[in-house]
């Protein structure tokens, strides 16, 4: 493997718990594609004190890898931002890091990949010329698949009103995985060109550094899920653009993590949706907003 002696032009976070499995998957499927890359690599594992030997795992099979093995379960968010931290990305947004020197050895860009992800040949590097070739591209993702191949929904348009209504309506639920929810057309994602996005699926989100310098760090408010939501609108609004790239392919087993808590994590996925509205909703689309939240989680 490439890996950097201290500079590198891509450094890659994998925030891990309990999945130790599949995260030796992604590693091997990630190292073998960075290898045929040939750039130089920062390869960062922040483990979330898993109980299942992962960390002795990493250890022993990949001590290329760097590895971040966490007392306490530190969840998505503080994970990913541990790793930014690590690869040499101070958090403009924090006052503790706005008197700090610019990091030149820090990455050009940044690859957040969840634990259950298998890159598939060629996406790393399909994805890195694309932003060497687009430099307004803030934010990018991959064509996710499901483990059987067929596409899984890896993009989205920022949420609204109307995707919300979608979910908490019965009467609605027909237009579910259409336009009217966020979703994009197959055959956008079968065309392999690339196209403009809201916000790709923080499950393989390649970063511009520069971006990450000018909004900072993922908002530590959110503990998982709706952080790359937010991270993309902050992007927006300093003017980065977001796509998909569907020429690369990583396939994205999903909620490998999350369902070891399943009860938990309803509750903070609509804690981390109302925290977005909050933030970026007017006050009559907030006010809405909170009406059609379940009641069980306003």
């Amino acid at each position: 493997m490439p890996v950097s002696d201290g500079s590198a032009a891509l450094a890659v976070i994998i925030v891990s718990w309990n999945v130790r499995e599949l995260l030796r998957a992604c590693l091997m499927s990630l190292l073998q594609d960075i290898q045929v890359v040939g750039v130089p690599a920062r390869v960062i594992v922040v483990d979330s004190a898993s109980r299942d030997g992962s960390p002795d795992m990493v250890r022993y099979e990949y001590p290329d890898v760097e590895l971040l093995a966490c007392d306490t379960n530190v969840g998505f968010v503080k994970g990913n931002n541990l790793g930014l931290e690590r690869s040499g990305i101070p958090d403009v947004s924090s006052s503790a890091h706005q008197e700090c020197q610019i990091d030149q050895n820090a990455p050009e860009y940044v690859w957040l990949l969840n634990p259950d992800t298998v890159v598939m040949p060629g996406a790393t590097k399909t994805l890195l010329q694309f932003m060497r070739t687009t430099p307004r591209c803030g934010m990018c993702g991959p064509r996710l698949l499901n483990p059987d191949g067929t596409l899984q929904p890896g993009a989205f348009a920022f949420p609204g009103l109307v995707q919300l209504a979608l979910e908490t309506v019965p009467v609605l639920w027909r237009f579910r995985n259409s336009r009217l929810d966020g979703r994009y057309d197959a055959a956008q994602y079968g065309a392999g060109r690339p196209f403009r996005v809201g916000h790709p699926l923080g499950a393989a989100m390649l970063v511009r550094t520069a971006a990450v310098r000018q909004v900072g760090w993922l908002d530590a408010g959110y503990e998982m899920y709706a952080e790359e939501v937010d991270w993309a609108m902050r992007m927006n609004r300093a003017g980065w653009e977001r796509w998909c790239v569907p020429s690369a392919q990583v396939i994205h087993y999903g909620g490998a993590s999350s369902a070891q808590a399943s009860a938990r994590t309803e509750r903070i996925k609509w804690r981390s949706r109302q925290r977005y509205y909050e933030r970026y909703y007017s006050p009559l689309k907030l006010w809405l907003a909170r009406r059609m939240v379940p009641a069980a989680f306003r």
